[in-house]
């Protein structure tokens, strides 16, 4: 406790850092009064349908993204994941398309060019999104008439989530941490007191267990987020020994350094594309054919055995996928020889690209079949008596985020201390994960 209390009085006396801590807080502090502003023409009080909507499948997920806006008719309702759809999309365009390779090679314009485009795509996606969500919102909530409340709500959802984009980029310019994730996270954790006190409410119920249960989730909680720690900071380290080479006085080269090959290159990717491929079958499980429809009705089902077996599935395939097309060992092998390095005991050229190509399967197979198990924890959790709203953060996309957006943000703030040189948050002055000495592709 000591030495925490020091360290927030070491970010306390950088001045920079402090002054960044502070504008981050306050750009959250106005993205949460926001969405708490119901939409105009919109009753409050009238919103249990869209409410007992929003507490499970997909619509659950966007809700929790969202902080409870989406559940609560808000003007950030659709929040920033229409931007995440489009930046997913542009990013798939990157890897398949030439014009967009030619963008991410052309460096700061290309990635100003990018970011025009995605914002773009927002706006479209933007028009499709907000009239389908205001179909979810009931009639006797609406007060306004029809076409009028249509057309200004669908203007006010969609400045509402370019708001939160300027929000989110701001964070990124003067603040800490990445601003958009730093959105989707402050949206998760928003609801995790009240889904914590739903699952303590009821383990206090006659039959629920008491608070023993309840103690036992909150261990067993802590190591499911060990688990995903250990899976996001999780590398492989590639020895890359650099040859000496002498210019004028100097001596240049003659160290190794080290090529960080993560467990789980493709991050949380793989999860959001298979749970879209997923939510699929709702929209063909109200046609009634014998057999099928209950297997698609199986489908539907967050807990069933065959949903979570092909979740999984797919979970790994598109983990294989995304580092395939993520991870080039060509380009990292030619790097290497360019820079005047090699890998020992390794030749130069198709060798090393064999290499590297044997690495990343090896290192991918755990990595996917961990990502697998985290993403379909939840579903254990609500077999196990869990409430649907605590079991989502049992595993899958929300955990990921969280742990994720946190770790990177931690080490931003250690950064900013180990510069000026106080000690890191850590006892050892590190966070543990950070490789120092690595070569950079």
């Amino acid at each position: 406790m000591k030495k925490f209390i020091e360290t927030l009085k070491n970010i306390y006396k950088i001045e920079d850092l402090r002054a960044r801590i502070l504008y981050t807080l306050g750009i959250i502090l106005i993205y949460r009064l926001g969405s708490k502003v119901v939409l105009p023409g919109v009753n409050p009080n009238e919103l249990e349908a869209l409410q007992a909507r929003s507490s499970q499948g997909v619509l659950g997920l966007l809700d929790m993204f969202s902080g409870g806006a989406f559940s609560s008719a808000s003007i950030f309702a659709l929040g920033i994941m229409p931007y995440i759809s489009a930046s997913i999309v542009v990013q798939l365009l990157g890897m398949a398309v030439p014009y967009f390779q030619r963008l991410q090679r052309e460096g700061e314009s290309g990635r100003r060019k990018i970011t025009q485009i995605t914002r773009y795509l927002t706006l479209g996606i933007l028009f499709v999104q907000a009239p389908s969500y205001l179909t979810q919102i009931p009639l006797e909530a609406r007060i306004l008439p029809g076409v009028f409340f249509t057309f200004s709500s669908v203007l006010i959802l969609a400045t509402g989530t370019i708001f939160v984009m300027w929000l989110g980029e701001k964070i990124t310019d003067k603040g800490i941490g990445n601003g958009i994730s730093l959105i989707i996270m402050i949206g998760i954790i928003a609801r995790m007191p009240f889904s914590i006190a739903g699952e303590m409410s009821a383990r206090l119920e006659r039959s629920g267990g008491g608070m023993v249960a309840f103690l036992v989730e909150i261990i067993f909680l802590f190591l499911v987020f060990v688990i995903s720690i250990l899976l996001v900071q999780g590398t492989r380290r590639i020895p890359v020994q650099y040859a000496k080479r002498i210019v004028g006085n100097k001596q240049y080269g003659g160290v190794r350094q080290y090529i960080p090959l993560k467990v789980n290159a493709a991050g949380v990717m793989p999860i959001i594309f298979a749970q879209a491929i997923m939510f699929l079958p709702l929209t063909f499980a109200s046609y009634d054919t014998e057999g099928v429809s209950s297997f698609l009705m199986a489908l539907t089902d967050f807990t069933s055995f065959w949903y979570n077996f092909i979740f999984a599935l797919t979970i790994i395939a598109f983990t294989y996928f995304y580092t395939a097309i993520t991870i080039n060992p060509q380009r990292m092998a030619e790097e290497i020889r360019k820079n005047g390095g090699f890998i020992p005991g390794v030749k130069p050229g198709k060798k090393t690209v064999e290499f590297f190509d044997n690495i990343i399967s090896r290192i991918t197979l755990p990595g996917s079949l961990f990502l697998a198990f985290v993403a379909i924890m939840p579903a254990f959790a609500q077999l196990a008596g869990v409430t649907v709203g605590f079991a989502q953060f049992f595993g899958g996309t929300t955990l990921l985020i969280l742990v994720g957006v946190l770790l990177d943000t931690l080490q931003q703030i250690e950064s900013h201390l180990l510069m000026r040189h106080y000690d890191g948050l850590m006892k050892s002055g590190r966070v543990k994960g950070r490789a120092g000495g690595s070569a950079s592709m």
